[in-house]
């Protein structure tokens, strides 16, 4: 798409743009408006910094009307107060000709300023999670208009622990709405958020921009197991001219804090950690030292690492081999930057060999193995998640763990009757042989259908 003329948007939107000097659409931009402008479901896999916000806010405003009633029509989550307030001032910079209102609420803000603000009534709200759903207990806020559903970051909301607040804003919503959500990585989470509350959504994948492919040099090792790809890890890192500034991504938090531990044991306080866990001064101060040179070693989760801006990145290694091929051109984008050449080493074990097949699908590209090297030691030695399950089976779960003793003994004679149901069940059935009660008769057809 050259231009926004070929989007045909109204008027006030292109003087808007033309303000802005915004001449033609990102790729993210181009490939969402005529999703989101018909009116399916849509799930967008892009990076923050591609322009996902003008992709679902000028198809949205563009069929937006004016209109006097105070419930707003257009919903977008978000995870953080910095990215509503962003996401508010761009849309009030795309709505300068407009007459829309645009409400943005928070924590952090004493809750009655956004609830008499939300009274006055507003067309579009973007919201954290938490301060949303305490304005529509109050009954400050009401959803029931909403018609178009967006969340933006979604795999940092629920990284932060955020998904029993969406769950709870699913319910509150009209079943009859659009669902728009964006990530810049897929989890497991993400997926099946989008399993339960997103009908046959449409896919759209921006690659990385500015990473091409070419300058990045990939290579991948057949590992056994964590503690293996451990101590290879190590190994390579002992080589400490060529990998000097290396990006380490692990699958998830305990991997994260169980890698850093061992890697602290060889290489001390030239390793640092980062993952949502960690406080915020200590994830800054674990950037600036990598930035700085402090620490040469940085292992984090994609969920964190995808919002940093690090340069002359030598290695990234994928120490776990990501479920969704998406992920891994997110995380070998963070090297090779501004012509520089980059190198990439992915660990697979078996498990993940299916994976690392998704990944070189997506690329085209089969990524070049090595053997794994003589001297590093293969460690047996298995992670809780690694161990195999134990089945048992035909296990009787009544069966007695003990044995009848000395203190046991038979039940008396008049314990030892049985239990026919009651008087009714006895005589008046026999006596009268028809149902006393609707729910009898209903009984009683049951049993002669046996």
């Amino acid at each position: 798409m050259d231009n926004f003329e070929s989007l045909n948007l109204s008027t006030p939107l292109r003087n808007a743009l033309d303000d802005l000097n915004f001449e033609k659409p990102t790729p993210i931009q181009a490939e969402a408006f005529p999703v989101v402008l018909s009116g399916k479901d849509l799930v967008g896999i892009a990076q923050t910094g591609t322009g996902k916000t003008f992709a679902y806010m000028l198809p949205s405003l563009r069929d937006l009307k004016f209109s006097k009633q105070t419930t707003p029509r257009v919903l977008v989550v978000v995870p953080t107060r910095e990215l509503v307030l962003q996401v508010v001032e761009q849309t009030k910079l795309l709505t300068k000709y407009m007459n829309v209102r645009t409400l943005g609420v928070y924590g952090g803000v004493n809750i009655k300023t956004h609830m008499a603000q939300a009274l006055e009534g507003c067309d579009i709200v973007v919201a954290t999670p938490g301060r949303l759903y305490d304005l529509v207990l109050s009954k400050a806020l009401s959803l029931k208009s909403i018609n178009k559903l967006v969340i933006d970051e979604v795999d940092v909301m629920l990284d932060l622990g955020f998904r029993f607040q969406l769950q709870n804003i699913f319910d509150l919503l009209p079943e009859r709405r659009q669902n728009i959500m964006f990530s810049a990585t897929m989890t497991d989470e993400v997926d099946a958020l989008i399993t339960d509350y997103f009908i046959t959504p449409s896919k759209i994948s921006i690659a990385v921009s500015g990473t091409p492919l070419e300058n990045i040099s990939q290579q991948c090792y057949p590992v056994l197991n964590f503690y293996t790809k451990a101590n290879l890890l190590t190994h390579l890192l002992e080589a400490k001219e060529e990998f000097k500034k290396v990006l380490v991504f692990v699958a998830n938090k305990k991997v994260a804090d169980r890698l850093y531990e061992l890697l602290e044991e060889t290489f001390m306080s030239k390793v640092g950690v980062i993952h949502s866990n960690k406080s915020q001064n200590y994830r800054i101060r674990s950037i600036e030292e990598f930035d700085q040179g402090t620490t040469r070693i940085l292992v984090a989760t994609d969920v964190i690492a995808r919002g940093l801006d690090l340069d002359q990145i030598t290695h990234v290694i994928n120490f776990d081999t990501p479920n969704f091929a998406e992920n891994y051109m997110h995380r070998i984008g963070r090297t090779g930057r501004a012509e520089h050449q980059g190198k990439s080493i992915l660990f697979y074990t078996e498990k993940e060999e299916n994976d690392k097949e998704a990944i070189e699908l997506l690329m085209g590209y089969e990524i070049p193995t090595l053997d794994f090297p003589e001297e590093v030691t293969v460690n047996r030695r298995m992670t809780p998640e690694e161990e195999p399950a134990v089945i048992e089976i035909h296990k009787n779960h009544k069966q007695s763990k003990h044995e009848p003793g000395p203190a046991f003994h038979e039940k008396k004679e008049k314990n030892q009757k049985e239990n026919l149901g009651g008087s009714y069940k006895r005589t008046i059935e026999a006596k009268y042989k028809k149902p006393r009660t609707r729910g009898d008769k209903n009984q009683i057809k049951k049993n002669k259908r046996k």
